[in-house]
């Protein structure tokens, strides 16, 4: 008998999880960062975030058991799921085997691969990310999906903590340079939080659905990233002492600051994303890095 399609198929369950590792003989590796997802409602959370139109194309990295994957399908996405971990693909082509025989809304491309070696050009303009991220290479993934400009919307789980640094706003201790690159490329917010019972096996953290929406005028700026990261390299210094440390005179790194109406003694985190454009545009020039 043919399996259903993704969309009359229930979510994934602990049980049916254990069932499908032990008839693979799988077990979760922390080499891959894996944590499979079962609660229904954080994929219901994760799937309502991306907001989702028939037909929409939708990058998935990670896809584990399937659980998200026929999910996505069963919204009408056309989705690519990139795994890394060979041992996954055979019960992913077994579960999946419909919507790999053909593309389009609620069609799947399995690919076998690394996201983080991925051609983001594969995938058509305003796309959108949306996936339970591996968590050892969650915010590098983000951050090239971003950097990428292709993307219309990241919608993803990741660690508490991360996902508190990328929506973090000016002054808050979360707040660094992964929040001013979000910041760069648009708004970032955290929808839910998801506790460590959701997963088979569970993380020892708490984990949070984070939506992203993009801004498609924003390119990759590499000398207001760098000077970002310079600002926050030492967290403990004044943003002065950390433009002094990498190059910049004091002199001059004061007097910027002082024409943006900053104290000498002020840190990176009270920057806002404005602020820091401004600050790059003062010291464009004057005794750069070497």
């Amino acid at each position: 008998m043919p399996r259903p399609p993704a969309a009359d198929r229930a979510l994934a369950t602990t049980r049916t999880v254990r069932e499908v590792l032990e008839r693979h003989g799988l077990e979760a590796r922390k080499s891959f960062g894996q944590n499979f997802l079962v609660d229904a409602a954080a994929l219901r959370a994760i799937v309502g975030a991306a907001e989702l139109a028939h037909g929409d194309a939708v990058l998935e990295v990670g896809p584990g058991l399937g659980a998200l994957t026929a999910a996505l399908l069963a919204a009408g996405a056309a989705v690519t799921s990139v795994e890394l971990d060979a041992r996954l693909l055979p019960h992913l082509r077994e579960e999946f085997a419909a919507e790999l025989a053909h593309g389009g809304p609620g069609g799947l491309e399995l690919v076998h691969g690394d996201a983080l070696t991925f051609d983001l050009a594969r995938m058509p303009p305003r796309a959108k990310l949306v996936a339970n991220l591996p968590y050892n290479v969650a915010t590098p993934v983000v951050a090239r999906v971003l950097e990428s400009g292709r993307f219309a919307r990241l919608v993803f789980l990741v660690q508490r903590e991360v996902a508190e640094r990328l929506a973090a706003t000016p002054g808050s201790s979360a707040y660094g340079a992964l929040s001013l690159l979000v910041a760069h490329f648009g708004r970032a917010r955290v929808v839910r939080t998801v506790p460590p019972g959701a997963f088979v096996p569970p993380p020892k953290v708490t984990s949070a659905v984070v939506r992203i929406d993009t801004d498609p005028a924003a390119t990759p700026d590499p000398a207001l990233f760098e000077l970002i990261h310079t600002a926050f390299a030492h967290r403990r210094k004044t943003l002065v002492k950390n433009l002094v440390l990498a190059g910049y005179e004091r002199g001059v790194s004061e007097a910027a600051l002082a024409d943006l109406g900053l104290q000498p003694l002020a840190r990176a985190e009270e920057l806002d994303l404005a602020t820091f454009n401004e600050l790059e545009a003062k010291l464009r020039g004057r005794a750069p890095p070497v």
